[in-house]
């Protein structure tokens, strides 16, 4: 083998570089988030630079333009939601503790977050994934989960778990998307707690046709002892 066939070392400086690049993209995504907060869901890609700190012409040398952008901060959001909802998934207590902490952590979520709610529907039309879609869809199905664990151990029939989860979720976003955008003078916490009522309801009613009645106030590992 003579020293053209050798292989090259890697370029140190192309893995620097590389190193850097992400980092800055991460900092500017932050940024991004941060000036969404500050201008709305109509932030402009001058406003992100401004908040950056830098110009717009410098933002783009990370990025391939402000679609590329967009989802890049698309793909963080989707990290923190991540994150808000894991410890649903490991759940203890009663049914209506759960259920009233897994739509608190929601609504309050979107309350919070209102704008970058809007910023990210509204590009979800221009191509941008749409996270929450994405991320109704991986809540209802983890709920799915969660029923045919716990109607299995009671013996109900657990064919319309994913039916019910679905349902579940998509009335819970609906509601709380409609009224993040027309409140009508309800205030987060009433929301909160007429969802969780309604929601226990169409549980209670799907474990009553499979024969079982169940104390929304008592443990479920109580529950299924007694």
């Amino acid at each position: 083998m003579t020293s053209t066939d050798r292989p090259r070392p890697p370029d140190g400086r192309a893995a620097r570089w590389a190193g850097q690049r992400d980092r800055r993209r991460r900092e500017f995504v932050e940024a991004g988030l941060r000036a969404i907060a500050r201008h709305g869901p109509e932030v402009s890609t001058e406003q992100i630079a401004d908040e950056a700190g830098v110009a717009r012409t410098r933002l783009y040398r990370h990025f391939d333009g402000a679609a590329d952008l967009q989802h890049a901060i698309a793909a963080r959001v989707a990290e923190l939601i991540t994150a808000e909802f894991a410890p649903l998934w490991n759940p203890s207590g009663t049914p209506m503790e759960l259920i009233r902490s897994a739509i608190g952590a929601h609504t309050r979520w979107l309350a919070e977050h209102g704008s970058l709610y809007r910023y990210l529907t509204r590009h979800a039309m221009d191509g941008a994934p749409d996270v929450f879609a994405d991320g109704k869809t991986a809540i209802a199905r983890q709920l799915t989960v969660v029923f045919e664990h716990y109607l299995g151990l009671f013996g109900v029939d657990t064919r319309v778990c994913e039916a019910v989860a679905f349902g579940l979720v998509g009335l819970v976003e609906s509601s709380t998307s409609r009224w993040l955008e027309n409140p009508r003078g309800v205030d987060r916490a009433e929301l909160a707690a007429l969802l969780a009522r309604w929601v226990w309801r169409i549980v209670d009613d799907t474990l009553r046709a499979g024969g079982l009645e169940l104390d929304p106030h008592i443990e479920l590992a109580a529950a299924n002892l007694a």
